[in-house]
């Protein structure tokens, strides 16, 4: 007789352990036509989520309905190494234990990265099995498997030689907190309530001032030129003049572009090439000198002047504070403005000018876009082709280092006049360089360069399921 009440507790756990015994979700080339589903890999960061819940569940429906239909289905299951995310927590778990990630070895780290995703990593998988996901657990695999980081490297080093991969100094996303470049979509963009300081700056030889808005006063030593609008009649008098960096006395030259708009604030703008995406194009454009007066940690630096040692935001008010005091500060004004924060550690990111390896993604692109636009590949639903072609034609250069410990380390090789030689091993360094004495680059990969990696193993399991049927036809 049924029970009139279902208890997953009896069932669940019972039917599952049948499938396993039985291999019911493994699968192996044959005649059937092959459908492969690789798991967007979870992060080894905790626990699974709601939204994991709901992907692996279309997942399975998907992959069950293709081994109904008589086909060779195989759903792939794995974890990612989540190289930010996880070394946060580990970092976190560290600090718990009285712990400083700098006072340890990178080995020494390492070992209790691997402690972390040992636990966590198992955790996801067991929590896959709770929801009777029908994965070949045969497969499963982890983005920092040996196999996997060899074809993280060789695809390194293949784009390299190819000519899409390079190293420059070049403006990021920088979080303070976790001291590593981060791409734009690992910056969460939150509305904040901040102020706007109206700062006056005196115009060399004279007696006149000119009145800059700006929500960071801290980064005025950073100045390198003041810029108004050409066709802005209020400022035609003051081209080819100087002005005065309140607090430190250093002339910078007033210049004229396009960009800055006569309608908004004072239609005066600072330029700061070392501290803001958008003036350090202005700089270059206008061959400005490059100031960074912010260390990695967002405290101030020795060119900065005032204030060194000083974390970014005591600085802002501190500064603040002497502007008043000295007279240049004209007023100050509540101002509702988009900050960016990093996903991971929740630090104010900061835009900085940084030395990083990157992937040129203009011409790589072309044919994911391609193939997308004349439906080879097709999106469900459609109408996202167009958002997906926006992203595609307006795609930038990928940052791909990060200075973290735990990920694929970058196979790049320095001599002491820092010449970068890329190779798989310190011998193969060796001998493109011609010198004994070698360091290899400290920086990992982004996460995302191995997972972007992950599609191509199954796309070669398809390739040799189909061949191996053909071998079999014939």
């Amino acid at each position: 007789m049924l029970s009139t009440k279902y208890n997953p507790a009896e069932v669940e756990d019972k039917w599952y352990q049948y499938w396993m015994e039985n291999g019911f979700f493994h699968s192996e080339p044959s005649e059937k036509e092959p459908y492969t589903i690789a798991m967007p890999p979870p992060n080894v960061t905790g626990v699974l989520h709601m939204g994991h819940m709901l992907n692996n569940t279309i997942q399975d429906v998907l992959i069950r309905k293709a081994r109904m239909e008589g086909k060779e289905a195989c759903w792939v299951p794995g974890t990612d190494h989540a190289s930010i995310a996880t070394e946060a927590k580990v970092v976190a778990m560290l600090r718990e234990r009285g712990i400083k990630k700098s006072d340890l070895t990178r080995e020494e780290f390492l070992a209790y990265a691997w402690e972390w995703k040992e636990k966590y990593g198992g955790i996801i998988l067991e929590q896959l099995k709770k929801l009777g996901a029908s994965c070949d657990w045969e497969r499963t695999s982890f983005t920092m498997d040996p196999a996997l980081s060899d074809a993280v490297i060789n695809v390194f080093i293949d784009l390299h030689k190819k000519g899409y991969i390079y190293r420059g100094k070049r403006m990021v996303n920088w979080d303070p907190a976790g001291k590593t470049a981060l791409s734009d979509d690992e910056v969460i963009h939150k509305e904040q309530q901040s102020k706007l300081y109206h700062i006056r700056y005196q115009i060399e030889g004279t007696n006149d001032f000119l009145t800059i808005a700006t929500v960071r006063p801290e980064t005025i030593m950073a100045d390198s030129a003041i810029c108004v609008n050409p066709k802005d009649e209020r400022y035609k008098h003051l081209k080819g003049k100087r002005a005065i960096i309140p607090l430190i006395n250093r002339s910078i030259p007033v210049i004229e572009d396009d960009y800055v708009a006569i309608d908004f604030g004072t239609g005066c703008l600072k330029v700061t090439p070392a501290h803001d995406m958008n003036d350090y194009e202005l700089g270059k454009k206008h061959n400005l000198e490059v100031i960074d007066i912010l260390n990695e940690d967002g405290t101030l630096n020795a060119l900065a002047k005032i204030f060194v040692g000083e974390d970014r935001f005591i600085a802002r008010k501190k500064i603040a504070k002497e502007l008043d005091e000295k007279g240049f500060l004209a007023k100050i004004e509540d101002y509702h403005t988009s900050v960016g924060f990093s996903e991971r550690t929740d630090a104010v990111i900061e835009p900085r000018l940084s030395l990083q390896w990157f992937l040129k993604m203009e011409t790589i692109t072309k044919p994911a876009l391609k193939n997308v636009m004349d439906d080879t590949i097709r999106l469900i639903p459609p109408k996202f082709k167009n958002t997906y072609r926006h992203w595609m034609e307006n795609v930038r250069d990928w940052c791909i280092s990060r200075q973290l410990w735990w990920g694929q380390r970058i196979p790049a090789w320095y001599d002491e006049d820092g010449n970068a030689y890329v190779a798989k091993t310190l011998e193969e360094a060796q001998k493109l360089s011609g010198k004994k004495e070698l360091k290899q680059d400290d920086d990992v990969l982004d996460t995302w360069f191995s997972s972007w990696l992950c599609p191509s193993r199954f796309l070669i399991r398809r390739f040799l399921v189909t061949r191996q049927t053909q071998e079999i036809k014939t």
